[in-house]
């Protein structure tokens, strides 16, 4: 194996391991919040600093979880030798190989993550819709991410980089119906 494309695996590796860390991270933030979010709630809450800072990890959680997949799917079509740009030619790839449900789920991940870090929402009742809409999409996107770690394992053969996460992972995914 020639040093670069050992490279390019050691990188899906480690892409591999950090979605794994991702949502280690984001399940155990989204259980910090009480679960569904109401308006009124968050309007009595409204300078509770746990609370709202609990809310900004998992929008930001959410998204880095996103990205990482989206990087890792990208990497993995590269070494299939399969088209990676546009990046709904990796979608596609990967919804035909069952990694994702569909693009429509993944996209619709998308512009849910991209709400929240373009809206600057005063209406308490839209921000506990938001965030209730993410908590509902989470066990997709971690579903997704187990079988994208399946997907690399039994295609390309690569694991994530180290088990460090492995045991939390394999636990989150089971929460999540993985």
């Amino acid at each position: 194996m020639t040093d670069s494309l050992a490279a390019e695996r050691e990188h899906l590796a480690n892409l591999l391991e950090a979605v794994q860390r991702c949502a280690h991270f984001l399940h155990a933030t989204a259980a910090k919040v009480p679960w569904p979010l109401e308006g009124a709630t968050l309007r009595r809450r409204q300078k509770d600093v746990d609370l709202f800072e609990a809310l900004a990890a998992l929008n930001e959680r959410f998204a880095k979880l996103q990205d990482t997949m989206g990087a890792a799917m990208r990497h993995a079509a590269l070494l299939m030798s399969e088209a990676t740009t546009p990046f709904l030619k990796v979608l596609v790839l990967f919804e035909k190989l069952a990694v994702i449900d569909s693009v429509e789920g993944w996209q619709l991940c998308r512009t849910a993550r991209n709400l929240a870090a373009h809206d600057y929402e005063t209406d308490y009742a839209l921000i506990a819709e938001h965030f209730n809409e993410l908590h509902a999409l989470l066990p997709w996107l971690v579903r997704a991410a187990a079988r994208l770690l399946e997907a690399c394992a039994q295609s390309l053969h690569i694991e994530p980089a180290s088990q460090d996460f492995q045991t939390e992972f394999r636990a989150v995914a089971a929460a999540h119906g993985a």
